[in-house]
């Protein structure tokens, strides 16, 4: 079983707050479509959120959304993912989503997903060469996923197994690059 982990703990300071509330053309919050992609890509998935952000959890739990709270998000995104990882309980691996990336696509998710069930010990989808995200991750790599720190994630034991990335072309997703930071960001 893979389970989807979305990570919606962040402060959005560059942003200038509320960034996952602000929402794109279509009037949807961030977060929510970032959410509902994930959803619809996996049947088992869960949101982590910051302690105290009452807005996004009620968002995100009207969509169905299993939310966890992070008390310690302030430290950086490695808590949050370290909060997701413990929720998901006994699984074969992740797929870790951003809530700042609205724009990816299911399917490119499904793929992701598909790659750890097929043992990928990393999975991570490309856009015309270029690394991006949601990054699928074996839980054969628990053990160093539980001790990352700071706001890097994953990024350190992704780096660390470089060698054994499962790269999958999504040539067709330019939404595996498009983060939003700053409210010019939305398209």
């Amino acid at each position: 079983m893979i389970y989807g982990v979305l990570l919606a703990a962040g402060s959005g300071s560059r942003f200038g707050g509320g960034k996952l509330l602000a929402q794109l053309p279509d009037q949807t919050p961030i977060g929510v479509a970032s959410w509902r992609n994930l959803a619809r890509a996996l049947s088992r998935c869960i949101a982590v959120v910051r302690s105290g952000d009452s807005a996004l959890r009620q968002m995100l739990e009207a969509e169905g959304a299993q939310i966890v709270e992070c008390n310690d998000a302030h430290l950086g995104m490695s808590r949050s993912l370290i909060a997701g990882l413990h929720a998901a309980g006994d699984v074969d691996g992740w797929v870790v989503a951003l809530g700042d990336m609205p724009y990816i696509k299911p399917r490119t998710i499904s793929l992701v997903s598909d790659a750890v069930a097929g043992q990928a010990l990393i999975a991570l989808p490309t856009y015309r060469g270029k690394r991006g995200h949601p990054v699928g991750l074996s839980v054969r790599l628990r053990g160093e996923l539980l001790v990352v720190q700071g706001d890097e994630g994953a990024r350190e034991v992704v780096k660390r197994h470089a060698d054994e990335c499962r790269l999958i072309a999504c040539d067709d997703d330019p939404g595996i690059l498009h983060d939003i930071d700053t409210r010019s960001d939305i398209d």
